[in-house]
């Protein structure tokens, strides 16, 4: 998924910039579209340019929303996870320009209650961990709700995205709807995501069977992830619905496979934090007024869309 190894600290008002060299530009992201020929892929296909549209410069602080929030609260930090193409994190043209569909998505939530959001990025897999401590306030890298994540951490969703496949144009594979059509193969992920979690826990299905287990190969940096389905090192990709559907759009000979398990995700707080329910309150306000469907059109992933905020739901079994 969308990972960079490197902490750094600036602020998300009124406009989100890092000063640091400019990543490599290929991966996957988040959301999801499930109609062929539109959302992310129908973005992608019609060019190859960041979508800059500015929807969020314009939302008004809503008095409600942000009455619920802990008295004193002007600054909040969160923390990111950056690389990859859209609609994950990634950066503009000019190497400092965070953008992408979490960073709208808490830019606009942050001007619905009128605070200023510091971000620093940080590892995928080194955010959640990190809540407890009190380093950061929330995470905003496309975490998925799962339950094993609700015993220690609170979600805020604004979006149902989840885990689905992509191979290469030579593969056999056609769909995957049971890990055991995985046996013998190179499952090619990102470190200490969800999908890492899935594959590792049901190993033992193919050995259960009499077959070979997958191997699980786990990398840091999207771009690698790409590069070793590319080059035949990895039989295939499990990533996020929709970023596995940009990327795919993106660059010659793989295909995007099926969706295997929807997710939703969601702000990630500390368990029990104070934060949760205006967040909540500002994304209900953002689907109110229309201005989550503007996003979500901005980055071609309205098949995502939900129609109502939910505190720390129960794990999607769809």
């Amino acid at each position: 998924m969308r990972i960079s190894r490197n902490a750094r600290h600036t602020l998300f008002a009124p406009f989100l910039t890092v000063v640091s060299a400019t990543l490599l530009l290929t991966g996957c992201g988040s959301g999801s579209d499930g109609s062929a020929g539109s959302g992310a892929a129908g973005v992608a296909a019609g060019s190859d340019a960041v979508p800059t549209t500015d929807v969020v410069s314009g939302i008004p602080k809503d008095g409600a929303a942000a009455a619920l929030l802990p008295a004193g609260t002007g600054r909040l930090t969160v923390a990111v996870s950056v690389g990859g193409t859209p609609p994950s994190t990634t950066y503009l043209a000019d190497g400092k320009t965070l953008t992408g569909q979490d960073v709208d998505l808490t830019k606009a939530v942050g001007k619905v209650l009128g605070i200023e959001l510091s971000v620093e990025q940080a590892s995928f897999e080194a955010i959640l961990p990190a809540l407890d401590s009190g380093k950061y306030d929330f995470g905003a890298s496309n975490f998925g709700v799962t339950d094993e994540r609700r015993r220690t951490i609170d979600f805020v969703t604004y979006i149902n995205d989840g885990q689905g496949f992509a191979v290469r144009d030579d593969s056999k594979l056609s769909k995957v709807t049971d890990l055991r059509q995985l046996c013998g193969l190179n499952v090619a992920t990102g470190a200490g995501t969800t999908f890492e979690a899935t594959l590792e826990e049901n190993k033992h299905v193919c050995t259960d069977a009499g077959k070979k287990a997958y191997s699980v190969q786990t990398y840091s940096e999207p771009g690698a992830i790409w590069s070793s389905l590319q080059q035949g090192r990895s039989d295939i990709v499990m990533s996020t619905i929709n970023g596995l559907r940009y990327a795919v759009a993106h660059q010659s000979g793989v295909k995007f496979l099926n969706e295997y398990h929807r997710l939703d995700v969601g702000f990630a707080f500390k368990k029990g934090s104070k934060l949760a329910p205006a967040f909540q309150a500002a994304v209900n306000r953002l689907i109110a007024d229309g201005t989550y469907d503007k996003i979500l059109k901005k980055w071609g992933t309205t098949g995502s869309a939900i129609t109502k905020s939910q505190i720390s739901p129960p794990e999607s079994k769809e």
